[in-house]
This record gives C-alpha cells, structure tokens and sequence, in this order.
C-alpha cells in the first residue's frame, strides 16, 4: 500500500480529513491527546520502518534516539535559549547523530547480533540517562516544563493549536518518506534487504546505505521525541527505556511492516487499545500482547495487507 496507488491515496485522503475534524467532531481533551500521541508515535513508527521494513534492520536502539531528541529541545530551549523551530530541528540532528554514533558500532554486525548490539546501547544510554547524566536529564524524576512553539502570535499551549501543529509535522514528515521510498536511495534499500551480498556484488555501498537509513531514521524518531515531550510538558528517562523500542516494534508489526501507512494503523490501533483496555485492567500490556499473537498469525502482513490483498482481488478481475 502506497501514496501513488489508488487505494492509498483514499486512505491517505480519509486519514487526513479525519484529522483534521477530530476537534470540531470531539470536544474532549481525552480524545485530542489520543489523536495527538497517534501522530507522535505515527511519526515514529514511519522512521523506525524505513531501516525495519525497508532495509531488513531490527533495532531495539531506537527508544535512545527518541529519547535524545526530547532532550536535545528541552535542553536547546531551556539551557541554550534557542526558539521551538531550531530546537526541533536540533533534536532530528541529536536524533541522526545518536544513530551514526550506535551504527558505527552495531553495523560490524548482522542479523540477531545487530538487534542484541543495538538493545544494549540503548540500555546503556538509559542507564547513564538515568544515574551519572542526572544533572541533565532530572535523573529518575525528569525535567518537567517542556516548552511548545511560539509562532505567528498562536497560542501553542492551547492543546487545539498544537494539535493542528503535530498535524502538520506528520504529513511533511510522511510526504518525506514517500518520496524517500519511491526513490532510487529506497529501492537499493529493498534490494539490500532482498540480499546484501548480490547488492554488494553489483556495486551498491551495503554498509554506506544502511547507515544513511539508520541516520534518517533517528532524524525521525528525534523530532517525534521532541513532540512528545513538548505535547506532555515533561521528560524522562523513560523514555530511553528499551520497552519503547519494543512498542514501536508492534506498532509497526501490527500495521504492516514494508508499507508507508501500515506503521500509521498500527499506532492508531495500538492506542486506542491501550486506551479501552487500561480503563479495564492493570493488566492491559499482558493482553495487548495476546491481540498481537493473534494478529500475527491472522494477519502476517499487518492491517496493511488486508488493503493489499483487496487490491490484488481487484486487479485480478
């Protein structure tokens, strides 16, 4: 499912208008903060898919990169001085930055190693972030007050308006991947998860591609960091925990790995499960992860290939 067939420009037409109508439909501060993480983690899980999806790379390092780019702008705008904009992208440069830095390490490796490598940065980073680095990072506690933008004379701390920021945000981060993907840097990407050694062989630079995705990749999970911890006014090192590499993961699995907009359903569905279900029981992950046993073995593909395998019909008649 792509932006440039039929059916994706549809789901992307309806997604979009149903965005935009969710505060004129919904007066409730629940449910714009729902939305409004869904366009977050969408972010997120679109990035984190171009080195899982495209390229064939499972990291569990990316909670780190979300974690530095949260930082990086309440750092940026609470120490340095620095406006929102310049913060924000500060936080995709933190966010690409961390990620050169853990794929030089973690790229001498493949496969299960590369995953492994990539899980044990991270924890590293979380624990410095939580212990040595507190006088940076509020220790266990975090840094409460994290400042939104102040832009045109828009009230941004108005949750309404910084919504409609994060909208934007999305579809420009989106509309970048698109074009990412349907470029000749996304094709060598399929090719090399298709098989490194025949890419290898016939000229491409494995090693110099796949660490340009894992770049860009942080660039988006830095920016979604940022986001979230201006959306919540708050930061911790939590955040840096290797347990929000693993939801990025289901997310991703859920939607449909390998697609654009799979990432995006799969948040969706993610969160407004988190949300019935945590109403219900504490015990709401234990039965998230039974759904997602489920889907897994209904739906391989994710959401995305039911839309897919319509299309197939379709294109078979």
């Amino acid at each position: 499912m792509t932006i440039s067939s039929r059916l994706g420009q549809l789901i992307m037409a309806a997604v979009i208008a149903g965005m935009i109508l969710v505060p004129l439909i919904s007066r409730s501060e629940e449910s714009l903060n729902l939305v409004s993480l869904i366009l977050i983690w969408g972010l997120f899980a679109v990035g984190f898919d171009l080195i899982f999806g495209l390229a064939g790379m499972l990291s569990f390092g990316h909670a780190a990169l979300f974690g530095a780019g949260g930082y990086a702008l309440t750092l940026l705008m609470t120490k340095a001085g620095l406006g929102f904009m310049p913060a924000l992208a500060g936080a995709g440069l933190a966010g690409a930055a961390f990620a050169f830095v853990l794929s030089i390490l973690a790229l001498r490796v493949s496969g299960l190693f590369f995953s492994l490598l990539t899980l044990a940065l991270a924890q590293l980073a979380y624990i410095l972030a939580s212990t040595k680095l507190r006088a940076f990072t509020g220790g266990l506690d975090g840094l409460p007050g994290v400042p939104r933008p102040e832009l045109f004379g828009l009230d941004f701390y108005d949750n309404r308006t910084f919504y409609y920021f994060l909208i934007v945000v999305f579809l420009v981060g989106l509309a970048v991947m698109a074009l990412l993907r349907a470029s000749p840097f996304g094709k060598a990407l399929r090719a090399i998860q298709a098989n490194a050694v025949r890419a290898d062989q016939i000229g491409f630079n494995v090693q110099r591609l796949r660490q340009c995705a894992f770049m860009i990749s942080g660039a988006y999970a830095g920016v979604a960091g940022a986001l979230l911890a201006s959306l919540m006014f708050y930061i911790s090192p939590q955040m840096l925990h290797w347990t929000t590499s693993g939801d990025v993961l289901i997310m991703t699995l859920l939607g449909g790995k390998g697609t654009l907009l799979g990432p995006v359903l799969g948040v969706a569905v993610f969160e407004l499960l988190k949300e019935e279900l945590s109403q219900i029981t504490q015990h709401w992950y234990g039965i998230l992860g039974l759904i997602f046993i489920l889907c897994t073995i209904l739906l391989p593909s994710g959401i995305a290939g039911l839309f897919a395998g319509r299309r197939d019909k379709g294109d078979a008649r």
